[in-house]
């Protein structure tokens, strides 16, 4: 497997430093991939159907193409079979790896993945919510250290910013990510450990400065990620565009925004990209 070793990304995005490690200021996320739309199961779908093993390259490669070197993706089997692929083709994207809520030892889950050399961990966000509403902190901090033994960066997902809060208190994560949508407002499972999609989910808009408030008192960088309500707030390119506008503008200078990106009506990517260019180059 002829992982990349220097990434070598074209004019890339602006960066920010995880660990040591240049990450593009929006990288691109892996639910769309991974077929999780977080709307319907026909768009869930969808998505699998159209994101087969060679879209799924072709979509990493555009992501180099226009300027992102990160990617962050599930530790499942289908992702790294993918990534294998895609790194023996001459592939440089940098993997910033989810922890797979679905199995069964975490242990073993993270010691797999680094047989693929990730640039960085997080912990799986609906994972980390069940326990800290289940105030299983010991479990939490087992799981932290088992990431922190791997010598990579590691971070925490959570859908609410008072678990960032606890977290700042009682953890030693270099990073969050940061959901703007309080999924923990009503009952929320991994749709891995599920076995199918969660419907119904609430995402209120109120939520969102809530969220972007507990960003900027965190002194830890963070990945804001479902900044555009998950499709909910796609209705035009100048909502799009006011979306990540409203990210920038309130995210700290030390902090990214992870976007799903799918590829099959449009490119996104291409798209997405320009954007945040325009709106760091007018910062």
């Amino acid at each position: 497997m002829k992982l990349p070793t220097n990434p070598v990304i074209a004019n890339p995005l602006p960066t920010i430093t995880i660990g040591g490690a240049q990450i593009t200021r929006m990288i691109m996320g892996g639910n769309i991939i991974s077929g999780t739309s977080h709307l319907t199961p026909q768009l869930d779908q969808e998505m699998e159907d159209y994101y087969t093993t060679e879209n799924i390259k072709k979509a990493l490669r555009r992501c180099e193409e226009c300027g992102i070197n990160t990617v962050a993706l599930r530790t499942d089997k289908h992702i790294m079979r993918v990534l294998r692929e895609y790194w023996n083709e001459g592939g440089q994207l940098q993997w910033m790896a989810q922890t797979a809520s679905e199995m069964i030892s975490f242990r073993g889950n993270v010691n797999a993945t680094m047989n693929y050399n990730p640039v960085a961990f997080y912990h799986h966000g609906s994972i980390t919510d069940n326990l800290m509403q289940e105030k299983k902190y010991d479990v939490l901090k087992e799981h932290f250290k088992i990431l922190r033994d791997t010598g990579k960066p590691y971070g925490m997902a959570t859908h609410n910013p008072d678990y960032i809060r606890y977290a700042d208190e009682h953890f030693d994560v270099d990073f969050y990510m940061a959901c703007v949508y309080n999924l923990t407002k009503i009952e929320h499972v991994s749709s891995a450990i599920l076995g199918r999609s969660n419907e119904g989910e609430h995402f209120d808009d109120a939520d969102i400065p809530l969220m972007y408030k507990a960003i900027q008192e965190t002194k830890r960088p963070c990945f804001a990620f479902k900044i555009l309500g998950a499709t909910r707030r796609c209705g035009s390119p100048a909502e799009v565009r006011g979306c990540f506008q409203e990210a920038f503008d309130t995210i700290k200078p030390t902090d990214a925004v992870m976007v799903g990106m799918f590829q099959r009506d449009k490119d996104q990517i291409a798209e997405n990209c320009q954007t945040v260019r325009d709106i760091l180059a007018a910062k």
